[in-house]
This record gives structure tokens, C-alpha cells and sequence, in this order.
């Protein structure tokens, strides 16, 4: 069968990487379409497949009104390759694969976004998403026990690589934070802020005094802040958040990556106040792994709480242990479920 993935975010490309190898080695051809964004290609690259490149379409309300633009793209990219089934996280692999009259399967971990679910619910043939996910996507949805990080973060796929401390030019019992700023430029990303830099700066500060401090920032930083950024390339990140003692962050994605690799986080957004996603609800109340708040102020003074206590890793590698009991591994599901639906589909 030929199966073609859409992938807009390196999170993304990360999510499909293990289970696209998988789905070839089940035989299927594979085929990505990708985004130029961010690190996407290179990541798209070391994948190994046949892929094609769309271009972003500008950010923010720009990007929104191009949304056409972006829908005929995938189309036009994708009808080449006349796929029996197309797989991604919403409305362009809905959209695209009901034009080519493919089969659609999305995988979808965001709440909150009421017209992209319309649309996928409409088009889409399957909708997975994560068993905390706080609404019903009808008689399409099916609840796994994992987070779409767990596609590239289980144990089973993802070993830590110590050389990343040589790499920081850190030692290996000297303490560091990793504090991850967000652009807020997508879509729904509208309206919605994180980390003033005023805020940035105290924070960076107060950390200082308690630990090594790296920056991994999407967008431009202050002068004074730009010697903190992490000297290293975006692939090695999630190495360099295992070894971490904490994560400090105003985006979503890197969230949920430092809890399954141990690493206390500290989260802090406009999303907090409004938009309750199940896995952040579930990653706080149920598994203590990460603190949201909505005020700054709040998130830097749990900053330094946290980062003062002696045996901060140790605590949280026995909460990191109970939330791998509990799911499953995400990828080996996804490859035998794929599998299993497109081969059922074609003899129907």
C-alpha cells in the first residue's frame, strides 16, 4: 500500500519518524510531504524516505488567510503519488485525502481548535488521539494510552546520549536548566502569549544562581540573553533535556517531551487560563511531572523552588517510572494498527 504522511513541525516529524520505518518494513511505500519550518527538513531527511517540500505561508493571521493556498499544495503534491491512505495531525490530511479519495487516519492530541475538528471529524476516517483527550470526536475516535511524544521518546526508541554534556561543556555533576521560548506564530497561536522579555531576563537571572542556564528560543531574544542560547543542534535537544534538572518553558510540545524523559518542567502561558489540553491536565494532576501557570511571576518563584531541592532528578525519575507503567508504546501500536486498517480497507 502507499502510504503518504503530512508533516508541518519538526514534533511532528519526530512523531512519524519510528513509525514510518516501521510501516516500510511491513512493506508499504512511503511518501512525506513536508514543511519548510523550523528544523523540519533536516529532520524529514535523516527519515530516509521520498518526500516533497511546501512552503510555509506566512505566520500568524497571514498564514490563516493562506490556508488555501497551504490545502491546494498537498493536493497537488500528493496526487502523483495517488496514495491508498494519507496520515497526519488535521485538516490538511483530511482535506487532501477526501479530494483523492484516500483513506485518512489523524492523530490529534489538541482540544480547543473547534473548526479544524469539524473538518477532521467530516473527512477523516480515523481519529486517534490520547486517552486523557477532554472531548468526544464522535464514532470516529479512538483512545490510545499515549502521547504522540511517546512515538520517539519510549525507552524502546530513544536512548540518552551522555557526549551532549561535552557537547554543553558542562560536567557531569554540574547542575543545568533549559528554558524553551515560544514564537506564538502559528495559528493558534493567535492571540496568546508566554514569557515577557522582562520576564525572560529575571528569570534567566534568578536561575543563575542555582544552576547552569540555556536558552532554546524560536524567536529572537534580548541582546543580554542571547549568550545563554544552547550551543547544540535541535536534534540533540531531547538529550540534553534528559540531563537536565529542570525545563523552563511558555510553549506546548517540549511540555510533554521533558516529562517522559524525567525532567520536571515549569510551563507557563495564556493557554493555561483557557484551554485545558488533557495531556497537560493529565501530565500535572495525575503524574506531578509538570506546573502550569497562567502568571509569570508564579511560574519563576516555582522555578526556584524546584531547582533548590538537592534531589530534584531522583524524585522525578520514580514519577517518570509510574507514567511508563501506564501507557503503552505508541509506536509499535500505530505500525500494527495502520498496518492492519489500510490492508482491511483495500479488501473491502
Amino acid at each position: 500500500m502507499k502510504l503518504l504522511f503530512i508533516i508541518n513541525t519538526p514534533a511532528q516529524a519526530y512523531t512519524w519518524k519510528n513509525i514510518a520505518t516501521g510501516l516500510a518494513e511491513k512493506g508499504h511505500t512511503i511518501k512525506i510531504l513536508a514543511r519548510d519550518y523550523g528544523g523540519t527538513i533536516d529532520l524529514v531527511d535523516s527519515i530516509g524516505y521520498q518526500y516533497d517540500v511546501f512552503q510555509p505561508n506566512g505566520a500568524r493571521l497571514l498564514r490563516f488567510l493562506n490556508s488555501f493556498k497551504h490545502l491546494y499544495q498537498c493536493y497537488r503534491l500528493a496526487r502523483n503519488f495517488n496514495p491508498d491512505a494519507i496520515i497526519g495531525f488535521g485538516v490538511d490530511a483530511a482535506i487532501t485525502s477526501a479530494k483523492l479519495g484516500a483513506r485518512c487516519i489523524v492523530f490529534n492530541d489538541s482540544e480547543g481548535l473547534p473548526i479544524q475538528e469539524v473538518i477532521t471529524r467530516l473527512f477523516a476516517d480515523v481519529i486517534l488521539t490520547p486517552d486523557c483527550f477532554t472531548e468526544d470526536l464522535g464514532k470516529k475516535h479512538i483512545r490510545v494510552r499515549g502521547y504522540k511524544e511517546l512515538a520517539y521518546l519510549h525507552p524502546n526508541y530513544f536512548n540518552p546520549d551522555p557526549s551532549v554534556l561535552t557537547e554543553l561543556g558542562v560536567s557531569e555533576n554540574e547542575k543545568y536548566v533549559i528554558v524553551r521560548l515560544n514564537s506564538f506564530d502559528a495559528v493558534h497561536d493567535i492571540g496568546e502569549h508566554g514569557f515577557s522579555t522582562t520576564n525572560q531576563i529575571e528569570l534567566v537571572k534568578r536561575l543563575s544562581d542555582y544552576a547552569r542556564v540555556f536558552i532554546s528560543p524560536e524567536a529572537s531574544l534580548a541582546e543580554e540573553l542571547r549568550k545563554y542560547i544552547i550551543p547544540i543542534p535541535y536534534n540533540r535537544i531531547h538529550h540534553a533535556l534528559f540531563y537536565a534538572q529542570l525545563l523552563v518553558t511558555d510553549t506546548q510540545t517540549m511540555t510533554t517531551e521533558s516529562a517522559l524523559l524525567g525532567t520536571p518542567v515549569v510551563r507557563s502561558n495564556t493557554f493555561v487560563d483557557h484551554k485545558r489540553l488533557g495531556n497537560f491536565l493529565e501530565l500535572e494532576k495525575k503524574y506531578e511531572l509538570v506546573y502550569s501557570f497562567f502568571k509569570a511571576s508564579q511560574a519563576i518563584e516555582k522555578s526556584i523552588e524546584l531547582i533548590s531541592q538537592p534531589d530534584l532528578k531522583a524524585q522525578y525519575e520514580i514519577k517518570r517510572r509510574k507514567l511508563f507503567s501506564d501507557k503503552i508504546d505508541l509506536t509499535y501500536f500505530m505500525v500494527n494498527f495502520i498496518d492492519s486498517y489500510v490492508k482491511k480497507a483495500d479488501r473491502n
